[in-house]
């Protein structure tokens, strides 16, 4: 596991910093909490009558003078988005950056086989994101607690698991680009995690697109559903796990033949 350890420590300052940014970003929005609580009513009503943009974010169904309703919005803004991007950026490196950085001649050498150097820098990724999550969630409820709000433990792990599973198949999706690609291709990455949340929003808008619900992962996230039925939507959930499988067996298929510059 020399790899998979070399992956994590070489990419540390980068997980350091998403989950520093992600934890504070998401832990000031429930310290406000109480200032706006008043305000929530208020809110609830003006977001009532926004039509199309109510129930393109799903906020026809959220009720905002609960906790777990503003937690829900708060929670998809900032660790979807962000997680999304990190998940992204990982994954859409893990591979190409070999050929970026020069390194891949040097990697090659070694007694490893291909097969082996996917599946570690695989685990890595992984791992990555495992780690940002449990530092948010902690830090998400310590915040809470702070605040004096109880704590749901099982609809907040719902929220985080379902966010988790977002970021495995967006990560496991680019990993699977991330083989043919000669350079980061960082654009690549957020690109497509920025196309699947605007899918997700094109979803809820209108019965026709409803379609798209199946392809991007920001559907089994919403978290009004997953508070109502109190679970991840299945529905949606199983397709984003086949795509993220795809992703995975592309990614060993195509390195362990792919000439490498």
């Amino acid at each position: 596991m020399t790899l998979f350890k070399h992956e994590l420590k070489r990419n540390r300052i980068s997980l350091i910093i998403w989950s520093g940014v992600i934890s504070f970003m998401l832990g000031i929005c429930v310290i406000i909490y109480p200032e706006m609580s008043s305000q929530m009513g208020e809110v609830s009503a003006m977001f009532a009558d926004m039509g199309a943009f109510t129930q393109a974010f799903g906020m026809d169904q959220i009720n905002f003078g609960e906790f777990i309703g503003y937690f829900c919005v708060e929670c998809g803004n900032v660790l979807g988005l962000g997680g999304a991007f990190f998940a992204a950026i990982i994954g859409v490196s893990a591979l190409a950056k070999e050929e970026k950085d020069h390194t891949a001649e040097f990697l090659l050498t070694h007694p490893i086989s291909r097969t082996k150097v996917v599946a570690q820098k695989l685990c890595a990724v992984f791992a990555q994101i495992v780690v940002l999550n449990l530092i948010v969630a902690a830090v998400t409820v310590v915040c809470i607690l702070i605040i004096g709000e109880e704590v749901e433990a099982g609809k907040i792990a719902l929220l985080f698991l379902a966010y988790g599973f977002l970021q495995i198949e967006i990560a496991a999706v680019t990993f699977g680009i991330s083989a043919f690609l000669k350079n980061a291709g960082l654009g690549i990455g957020l690109g497509l995690a920025f196309m699947l949340y605007f899918l997700n929003i094109l979803s809820n808008i209108t019965e026709e697109a409803e379609f798209l619900k199946y392809i991007t992962p920001f559907s089994y996230t919403e978290g009004s559903k997953i508070i109502a039925d109190n679970a991840i939507p299945t529905e949606y959930i199983l397709p984003g796990m086949a795509f993220a499988v795809i992703g995975v067996v592309v990614a060993f298929l195509k390195y362990r033949k792919k000439d490498i510059a």
